[in-house]
């Protein structure tokens, strides 16, 4: 099991800005970063150009794809996408987009571990009209991301992922950019449960 595992949320997201201004989802599928995310990313990578890491593991939505490649781009560090830890699929922004784009805009990563569709796709359609996922399917997956964990060779790992899903995982809501360590018993103790 690792020595010690970040968890990175991503930048603010244009579904971010809008739901913050309004409450309401605004159908913003796979948010980008808005230019306020950007400038957190940017802020991120100096305040964590110290800290080092063996792997950083980014979920397929864009926005933790843009905050990992703007926090680490520049470093030696490889980054590998993996949809365990994906957000909960409440809200529009949490619907991916197929391998196909998403190889398009970012050529320098690795695809190949996601099925094609990665997002929870079989449910049944809310009102506005794309699946949610149940908070059933979502403890297993948090299960799941504490057991891809353990099983991870390296000892400093960086999780590059999203709010409703660490919040679930540590109980406390990060802010965007911001750092947590993950508490390695806890992980242990998921494992158990």
């Amino acid at each position: 099991m690792p020595r010690f595992v970040d968890l990175i949320r991503h930048g603010q997201s244009t579904f971010n800005a809008h739901y913050e201004a309004t409450g309401q989802d605004p159908l913003h599928f796979d948010a980008r970063l808005t230019e306020l995310g950007e400038q957190q990313v940017a802020a991120a990578r100096d305040r964590y150009r110290d800290r080092d890491y063996d792997v950083v593991l980014a979920s397929p939505l864009t926005r933790a794809i843009q905050t990992a490649h703007g926090i680490f781009g520049d470093r030696n560090i490889p980054i590998e996408i993996s949809a365990v830890h994906r957000e909960w699929q409440i809200s529009s922004c949490d619907i991916g987009r197929g391998i196909a784009e998403l190889r398009a805009d970012f050529p320098h990563l690795d695809f190949s571990s996601l099925s094609d569709p990665w997002w929870h796709h079989d449910a049944p359609a809310c009102d506005l009209g794309f699946p949610q996922e149940t908070e059933e399917h979502l403890a297993e997956r948090l299960t799941a991301f504490a057991a891809l964990i353990a099983a991870r060779p390296e000892e400093r790992i960086a999780v590059v992922g999203h709010g409703d899903f660490f919040r679930r995982l540590i109980g406390r809501h990060l802010a965007n950019c911001e750092r947590a360590e993950w508490d390695l018993a806890a992980a242990r103790e998921l494992l158990r449960a």
